[in-house]
């Protein structure tokens, strides 16, 4: 029997979890912004204020002033190295962990806590308008994803689109459609995996078979590689050469991003209930700020004094956001129903009557 094809998915690390080049490294193929320490120094710092408000964001759900909100811990690495990659008029269609990558393309502190408080204003960003908003459902960021990538290749734009989709998303048949589409089309879109192990209870060795997850770009027709999650260089190294690929009409590429989820699931969810105590403790051994912050301190760019300095700068910028964030007035409950179509149908109408007659009789019991 003859072989019709064979693939091989690649994988890609710069630093080991102490913040040191691996040792059979060619330091002569470092990308260009590994030398550049102003850029390293300024991606540490998102990196820094995004696991100072992702922690500030839990304890405000804690005490009621914010809705159900996903913990970012350990993804610092993987989404803020994503960001940077990206050209500013290239597009995000994030699922609803993104805000390392939100952030850094100049999403508001105060507009994420406004759509997890509840109000679907922040999804209006004032300064990304052309990324997609949040996106709860599962994969279906995908296919936003390849349609914007499409318009993109119809009118001859310079520009990229990238999807973000966590491991369990793989599984859903809207991912292999998004990238069966973008394969066939050459469009320039990067499906960017985000493997935490965990699809909130449903660990990988349940979701999958396949040795990687980058693998399932083979079927589509499309490369796939693999890259450490934690390692900040290594991402965005690998997310640039996907992006300058798509740029020159190559088409798409499936990136696995391999980290770990250090938190909940959810602010709902209790992952101590389906996770070891050992396996998340070596998660911790090896997680992304770490990581990054031996590479800068071995490299004389950073230390104790201006870690402390910059994290007492951190608070100030989130409580600000967050005091902006309270002082903001709630939606009316008619908001849920306004801004869905142009022209409303009855039905939707009829919902937002009883609706506001709902909420005038709470008022009046209150």
């Amino acid at each position: 029997m003859n072989t019709t094809a064979q693939f091989d998915i690649q994988y890609c690390q710069y630093l080991d979890a102490d913040g040191r080049f691996l040792p059979d490294l060619d330091l002569s193929t470092l990308p260009s912004f590994a030398h550049d320490p102003i850029e390293l120094v300024r991606m540490y710092k998102m990196m820094v204020l995004v696991r100072a408000f992702d922690t500030k964001a839990i304890n405000l759900q804690r005490t009621g002033k914010l809705g159900t909100y996903p913990p970012a811990a350990g993804h610092e690495a993987a989404q803020v190295g994503a960001a940077a990659a990206l050209n500013a008029e290239d597009v995000i269609a994030p699922v609803y962990r993104e805000i390392g990558t939100q952030m850094w393309r100049g999403v508001r502190m105060a507009e994420i806590l406004r759509y997890w408080g509840g109000d679907e204003s922040g999804n209006d960003f004032i300064n990304t308008r052309h990324d997609f908003p949040w996106c709860v459902p599962i994969a279906t960021q995908t296919l936003h994803a390849a349609g914007a990538a499409f318009a993109f290749k119809i009118r001859n734009e310079p520009r990229c689109a990238l999807a973000y989709i966590g491991d369990g998303g793989t599984s859903e048949g809207t991912f292999y459609e998004a990238m069966n589409v973008a394969g066939v089309q050459q469009l320039p879109v990067i499906f960017y995996v985000v493997n935490n192990r965990w699809a909130i209870s449903t660990p990988l060795s349940q979701q999958t078979a396949a040795h990687t997850l980058a693998q399932k770009a083979i079927a589509a027709g499309i490369p796939g590689i693999q890259v450490d999650g934690n390692d900040l260089l290594a991402v965005r190294h690998v997310i640039e050469q996907a992006l300058a690929r798509a740029r020159r009409g190559e088409g798409p590429t499936v990136v696995e991003a391999l980290t770990y989820r250090l938190s909940d699931h959810t602010t709902a969810d209790d992952a101590s209930r389906y996770r070891s105590t050992h396996e998340v403790e070596q998660a911790w051994n090896i997680e992304p700020m770490k990581r990054m912050r031996a590479y800068l301190e071995r490299l004389q760019l950073w230390d104790d004094v201006q870690e402390q300095s910059y994290k007492h700068e951190c608070s100030q910028q989130i409580e600000a956001a967050v005091s902006e964030y309270l002082a903001t007035p709630t939606p009316p409950v008619t908001a849920m129903f306004d801004y869905l179509f142009a022209h409303p149908p009855q039905r939707l109408l009829d919902q937002r009557d009883q609706a506001m007659m709902n909420s005038r009789a709470t008022d009046n019991h209150g």
